[in-house]
């Protein structure tokens, strides 16, 4: 399936599969949502075209990169750098999406039945399995003829950077067959990959212009499996002329004349062969001659070299995939350990609550009820904060943008938290700004971060001798950004442990954290393109601070308020 890859932003990890036509922008309604404040409503479309996929910019306001070249209009290939913003995507398709593909004559390939007779009478010549590496080490070493077509292969070398990015195997394989067509006269070819039984299964059929392509590539299972079990590669040759041949009946019925084929050797192991034929009539055969052949042992050695690079490249797809799914493995785990854990301690608490509302109810002892349904209550508030920190977390979610009172929201947060400030001894220092009267921002989002930051500096300064929040409301010199800053005189952050407050479930609060707030809080802030640092210092304290654009992305020009209006792309 084709897809994009954020590779790089404020997005980077998620991927969206494409079918047909779609657009990429910052709106909702594109069918690849980028939260970035640089990208246009609708930046840019990939289409269909007669030969393959292509990008089209739709006029975006900061116009459109692929693999680092501005572009309008543009061809696609598995392995593209698409930038937009501060947005890196991967473009990768899989051959059997693109146009005109020849993926059903992977069906057209059968492993014949293996023959009585031993495979080595009809070998002509053997090469050993790490010539290929020693070739594309050393081209000098080879011949005249092998070194002119190492030079014709210059593509293979160009396009190995973008090997290195195909995530599919069969992209991969196929744009491996597309060179070794362009270098070897051969009638059909395809590689045969082990999967994870051991079974051999085709990929990357290719038949010559011209050949029909109705009848079934036979693939001598005698060759293959020798080629696997004795890692060289061979070539079968002149089977009419031969009475070697004779006993390999898969290469007589099917009128092959010569075969190449030859083992995938990677760094650890054989991962399958690369088999090239050439089919003849004995008609032909005998109006050609019979010592005119179309293969020879430079063929051999080409292929050998080719099918090593193709192994290196498969060894390192499969290694990425499986590095892949075990972190996603690992990521699950650690989420329901940690969840685990945050549950568990709530539900001990209100375990406890209950406990204490049965003996009262037993008693009738009213201020035990009162003090165990508290307990209740107060758990309860916390599984609700951790269910709409997790929906918060992981809940795509364009922000409501409107001119907000930045003062106000936050004088709003701090009225919620002045009587637990007062219980543990914090004083509140509260200083409004100036130019802050209408930030385009989404005031439910902002409000809950700015929450956030505060509450978390109040759990810091329990127990902290003259412990001190102050929170400041400012707009930069030249206008651009608004900032609030929530500076506290606590305990401070390891500098080794500052980037981990942002990761999820990681939390200094012990059981009382969900470990989802500050991810939160830098997350909202980040989909309005903005961000949250952090500056700590061990037994001085800490300063957080929420960066929020002027020139917001999601709001219109607001009239009268001194907001400058967001770059206008030319379809917005």
């Amino acid at each position: 399936m084709p897809r994009l890859i954020v590779i790089r932003g404020v997005d980077e990890g998620k991927q969206f599969e494409l079918a047909g036509g779609v657009t990429v922008g910052r709106h909702s309604t594109n069918a690849v949502p980028l939260h970035d404040t640089q990208v246009s409503r609708r930046h840019l479309e990939v289409r269909v075209g007669a030969s393959g996929y292509e990008l089209h910019d739709l006029g975006s306001g900061n116009g459109t990169l692929l693999n680092g070249q501005p572009v309008q209009v543009a061809p696609l290939r598995s392995g593209d750098a698409i930038t937009l913003g501060q947005t890196v995507l991967m473009f990768t398709v899989g051959h059997n999406e693109l146009p005109g593909a020849a993926n059903e004559l992977t069906e057209k390939v059968r492993l014949q039945a293996r023959p009585e007779q031993d495979i080595a009478s009809a070998i002509v010549r053997t090469v050993a399995a790490d010539v290929g590496s020693q070739i594309l080490s050393r081209p000098a070493a080879a011949t005249d003829w092998l070194r002119a077509r190492l030079a014709s292969l210059a593509a293979l070398y160009e396009t190995a950077e973008i090997i290195s990015h195909i995530l599919d195997v069969d992209q991969l394989l196929n744009t491996v067959m597309d060179l070794v067509f362009k270098s070897v006269e051969a009638d059909h070819g395809c590689f045969m990959l082990r999967d994870e039984t051991g079974r051999l299964v085709p990929k990357a059929v290719r038949y010559r212009a011209g050949v029909n392509r109705q009848e079934e590539l036979a693939v001598s299972r005698t060759v293959v499996e020798h080629v696997i079990k004795e890692k060289q590669g061979v070539l079968v040759s002149d089977v009419y002329a031969d009475d070697r041949f004779r006993g390999v009946e898969s290469l007589h019925r099917h009128n092959i004349r010569e075969a190449i084929c030859v083992p995938m050797k990677g760094r650890r192991e054989v991962v399958g062969v690369l088999f090239l034929d050439t089919q003849s009539s004995l008609k032909q055969v005998v109006s050609r001659g019979l010592d005119v052949s179309k293969f020879t042992e430079d063929h051999l050695h080409l292929a050998s070299a080719i099918a090593h690079q193709a192994a290196i490249a498969v060894e390192e797809s499969r290694y990425h995939e499986a590095l892949v799914n075990a972190e996603r493995l690992a990521a699950v785990g650690q989420t329901i350990a940690a969840l685990s854990h945050h549950i568990k301690n709530i539900m001990q608490g209100v375990r406890f609550g209950a406990d204490m509302v049965r003996t009262a109810i037993k008693d009738d002892d009213r201020d035990l009820l009162a003090k165990g349904w508290k307990l209740v209550e107060r758990n309860q508030n916390r599984i609700d904060d951790l269910i709409l920190d997790m929906l918060s977390y992981s809940k795509e979610r364009e922000p409501a943008v409107e001119p907000t009172d930045l003062n106000k929201l936050c004088e709003d947060a701090l009225d919620m938290v002045r009587g637990r400030a007062k219980d543990r001894g914090v004083a509140l220092d509260w200083h409004p700004g100036t130019g802050v009267a209408a930030v385009p921002c989404d005031p439910e989002g902002i409000h809950r971060a700015v929450l956030n930051l505060v509450s978390n500096a109040i759990d810091a300064l329990e127990d902290r001798p003259n412990a001190k929040l102050a929170v400041q409301a400012i707009l930069e010199p030249d206008g651009a950004w608004a900032k609030v800053i929530v500076l506290d005189n606590g305990p401070g952050i390891p500098a080794e442990k500052v980037e981990d407050i942002f990761k999820p479930f990681v939390s200094t609060k012990g059981s009382r954290g969900t470990g989802l707030g500050l991810p939160v809080s830098r997350k909202i802030v980040r989909e309005h393109g903005g961000d949250i640092s952090v500056q700590s210092v061990v037994e001085k304290g800490s300063k957080f601070t929420i960066r929020l654009p002027m020139r917001s992305a999601f709001a219109g020009d607001i009239n009268g308020t001194g907001v400058a209006p967001p770059l206008p792309p030319s379809e917005d």
